[in-house]
């Protein structure tokens, strides 16, 4: 029986099968978790907050999949996987996707509406995606 990544991939499908790759997938966790870090610094914005800590989930959640052998046809996807990925629930991934309409508002119609909860959240998912990247077998 094929997995739920499997049933996913294919022509005209969200997803795209593709080696993993032990160089990208490090530099993907590299990069999330630099940017995790660096949106965790009192001194930003909430709007930088957001920005980075957004992207260091997106980067995060990707390596994930990268991990698996798929890449995604966009940037959604990363997130609504998370069950299959890195066994997370609801609680993330419903976060995660709820701050991607947030970036999708700011980055194409001008409108980046971001409170402290928001940012919160978004910070306290993105450290769930952190930690169980940390649980993936080395490839």
């Amino acid at each position: 029986m094929a997995s739920p990544l499997e049933n996913l991939s294919g022509l005209g499908k969200s997803l795209v099968v593709e080696p993993t790759d032990a160089k990208e997938f490090a530099g993907l966790k590299r990069s999330g978790l630099a940017r995790l870090a660096d949106a965790a610094h009192s001194g930003l914005s909430l709007e930088g907050k957001f920005d980075l800590a957004y992207n260091a989930a997106h980067a995060l959640c990707l390596a994930a999949l990268r991990w698996h052998g798929y890449l995604a046809g966009n940037r959604y996807v990363v997130f609504q996987v998370l069950p299959n990925t890195l066994g997370l629930g609801p609680e993330v991934w419903r976060v995660l996707a709820k701050c991607h309409d947030v970036r999708n508002l700011g980055e194409y119609e001008g409108d980046l509406n971001v409170d402290e909860r928001i940012v919160t959240d978004l910070i306290t998912a993105c450290r769930a995606v952190a930690t169980k990247l940390e649980t993936l077998p080395q490839q």
